[in-house]
């Protein structure tokens, strides 16, 4: 008999966790969503519960959106009760907020298409005690223009080896389908507060990729450099002349598409 395949959305907090991937001795979010999965499984049937991550983020990285599959030797009968019962035994900082059954042939790594990752940026000369998610950066006033000039050498195909760091990951590759600076400005009670997105879609990413990307945006504007050195760093494919990798806690991934990718730049462009 074959199993039932079920495709999980979920979403964490990562300022506790050693990244999403399973680690010995470590708290993972992986690890934390088997330990819930099988808790509550065992009590239904005999399975062991293994979760394919869509891909796996650093430690202290967040997600809004991440995507796993898993089987099962039995269907689940009720789906919203068992989703309530996973949360009721999940931490506070992961939640999942859907299951639904697929189609044995889907694979949550291999079928992705695209990735979006955000990093947000307090550019304030005062850091709000409630943000902390974002990078506080009161050194100078970031300009937008001058910022997507940097990234939009990024866009398209390229060897991205100077923004990687050590891994066992063979790819050097990368497709960017779309790399973006956005201004927002929030009043909070008497005062505004000003945030940066940076908003990169790619078909993959590399280790602490987006984290040096962004380093680097912010030394080409302290140092007033031409936007052209990030070009200049991208084509060197050599990652002793790339700035250091910026605070990972200011990093999320937004969302993990199976769709079309343009269709999705559309909608948050709209």
């Amino acid at each position: 008999m074959s199993k039932i395949r079920y495709i999980i959305y979920f979403e964490f907090r990562g300022a506790d966790f050693f990244g999403s991937q399973k680690q010995p001795d470590k708290r993972t979010v992986q690890g934390e969503i088997e330990k819930a999965l099988n808790v509550l499984v065992c009590t239904l049937t005999n399975d062991k519960v293994n979760i394919f991550l869509s891909g796996r983020t650093d430690a202290k990285v967040s997600s809004k959106y991440q995507v796993a599959h898993f089987d099962l030797d039995e269907k689940i009968e009720n789906i919203d009760n068992f989703l309530y019962k996973l949360n009721c035994i999940l931490p506070d900082d992961v939640k999942i907020f859907g299951i639904e059954e697929v189609s044995n042939s889907f694979h949550a790594q291999k079928d992705a298409k695209y990735k979006h990752y955000r990093y947000s940026i307090q550019n304030d000369h005062v850091a709000s005690v409630f943000l902390n998610n974002c990078l506080f950066y009161p050194y100078c006033e970031l300009n937008i223009q001058r910022l997507n000039q940097s990234l939009s050498y990024l866009v398209g195909h390229h060897d991205f080896s100077a923004f990687k760091s050590k891994s066992d990951n063979p790819y050097n590759d990368c497709i960017i389908y779309y790399a973006k600076a956005i201004e927002r400005l929030e009043k909070f009670e008497r005062k505004k507060q000003r945030f940066i997105f940076i908003d990169i879609i790619g078909n993959r990413f590399l280790y602490n990729m987006v984290r040096t990307i962004v380093g680097q945006l912010l030394l080409i504007e302290r140092n007033n450099l031409n936007p052209v050195v990030m070009k200049e760093i991208l084509n060197s494919k050599d990652r002793t002349k790339a700035a250091n990798t910026a605070l990972a806690e200011a990093l999320s991934l937004e969302y993990v598409g199976y769709d079309n990718v343009d269709d999705y730049i559309k909608k948050i462009n709209s």
